[in-house]
């Protein structure tokens, strides 16, 4: 189980859905997925936030505003760090978080496997 992120400038390009568009893709991140999974499985279900939302299984798609509303549960996640893979499980995703923000139009992609 992990999650890898990934920052697209536009909506996610999946070229076996015969889709037309051109690929999205700026950068990605296979580092800290399993730690990340572990953490993101911490948080409680049916809160305000957007992190419990993420299926360590299955994409979750965040758009420029989803990643901000994402950026103030960082300090929260932080603080469930239990040690330094988690720790920087979770600096990997604020700077992910943050640069989704600063990219009018972009998407982060998280994905489970």
């Amino acid at each position: 189980m992990g999650i890898d992120l990934q920052l697209h400038n536009g909506r996610p390009h999946w070229p076996g859905r015969r889709s037309k568009r051109k690929p999205t893709l700026i950068r990605q991140s296979h580092g800290h997925g399993e730690a990340l999974a572990e953490l993101i499985a911490t948080l409680p279900a049916n809160t305000s936030g957007k992190l419990w939302t993420v299926d360590p299984y299955n994409d979750t798609t965040f758009n420029e505003q989803e990643v901000e509303a994402a950026l103030r549960e960082i300090p929260d996640l932080l603080d469930r760090c239990t040690d330094a893979s988690h720790i920087a499980a979770v600096r990997g995703l604020a700077g992910y978080l943050k640069d989704c923000a600063a990219t009018p139009g972009s998407y982060l992609l998280l994905v489970g496997d």
